[in-house]
């Protein structure tokens, strides 16, 4: 088994970034405050590699291969920071990367911050990927979050990053202000004709201290449910899945700052990604399930460790389907071989005779 890349995040909230976005307050998305310096970079670099190297003695007393990781600047736009400290930090990052296409380092930027020059650049330094906060693919939706960048700018970057051969991460939002879910889902299919390797989705959050905040307060804004949230998202995925496009992420990281009470309204759940997929997997197994007739046995088939997701929250999936479509019984499965990301849910009809119906 391939070993898994680990993560060594380096925070530099809002640094580089000169504009306001109605939605953020990095401090309290990330619950970090203060920005980064090479010195900086270097301590906490160092200190996850202690902890990795503990971790990885006890690996090899068992014979296992030590993973990769990789240096993920979060928080900031990196590339609108000026070039010498840039290159400052990343000189810092960058040694400590191991001989080898092994480590890497990742970065995260606004689109109208980077070109052709720039990512060669970045290449250089051993930067490997590249996340874009486009966020939205509607000009009029950009300009309501006061993004300060258009569509096209995501396009040229998106460019600027492949061409280089560094890999392509986009961060998209749903519900911000303007956004309709037709928008969102336009979105998400104008994403994939830019071939990402992964793409992260975030339903917006009013978070207490932003103008967000203060519009939602004035009646300006209408939140983004939780509920709208998860039914939006669920339909992005299958866009996703569809293009073959991994989705990396689906909701804000949690935090102490968000769960007790700095997320004031929106779709902020710690365990979102969970309720998406749910109702994902839902949706396309009462898709299959159309052509069972009354009193029929059901085997749902899902992916290695995706059981708990099928079946729902309390067995509400399960419930739900034995009533909408009168079934006998559902058993849910788990397998090693299917069902894959572009069809992560495959079904099983039997009727009273045994007789194994193909689903239309």
């Amino acid at each position: 088994m391939k070993p898994k890349k680990r993560i060594i995040p380096v925070f530099i909230p809002n640094a580089g970034c000169a504009h306001k976005c109605v939605f953020c307050d990095q401090r309290r998305i990330t619950g970090a405050s203060a920005n980064a310096s090479a010195a900086v970079v270097a301590d906490i670099i160092s200190a996850a590699i202690r902890e990795m190297k503990r971790s990885e003695a006890a690996a090899d007393s068992r014979g296992a291969e030590p993973g990769p990781y990789e240096i993920a600047f979060y928080g900031g736009s990196f590339t609108a920071l000026p070039e010498p400290l840039q290159n400052e930090l990343l000189e810092s990052a960058c040694g400590f990367l191991r001989p080898g296409p092994r480590d890497s380092i990742r970065i995260s930027t606004r689109p109208d911050c980077l070109g052709g020059i720039t990512a060669e650049r970045l290449k250089r330094f051993g930067v490997g990927t590249v996340e874009l906060g486009a966020q939205s693919m509607c000009d009029d939706v950009l300009r309501m979050s006061r993004r300060g960048h258009t569509a096209a700018d995501v396009v040229e970057a998106s460019l600027a990053v492949k061409g280089a051969g560094l890999s392509l991460i986009l961060q998209m939002m749903t519900g911000l202000p303007g956004d309709t879910r037709i928008k969102s889902l336009d979105t998400a299919k104008r994403f994939t004709e830019m071939q990402p390797d992964g793409v992260r989705v975030y339903p917006t959050v009013v978070v207490r201290g932003t103008e967000l905040y203060e519009m939602w307060k004035r009646g300006e804004y209408t939140e983004h449910t939780l509920e709208d949230a998860i039914t939006l998202c669920a339909e992005i995925c299958r866009v996703f899945n569809d293009a073959s496009i991994p989705i990396l992420r689906l909701g804000l990281n949690p935090t102490d700052a968000l769960s007790a009470g700095d997320a004031a309204a929106g779709a902020y759940h710690p365990a979102l990604g969970q309720l998406v997929y749910s109702k994902l997997y839902y949706d396309i197994a009462a898709g299959l399930l159309k052509s069972a007739p009354p009193h029929s046995e059901v085997i749902i088939t899902v992916a290695k460790g995706r059981g708990s997701v099928m079946t729902g929250s309390r067995r509400g999936n399960i419930d739900r389907l034995l009533g909408e479509f009168s079934l006998a019984s559902v058993k849910v499965v788990e397998s090693d071989a299917l069902p894959s990301p572009e069809k992560p849910v495959s079904v099983q009809i039997f009727d009273r005779r045994g007789t194994r119906i193909e689903p239309v």
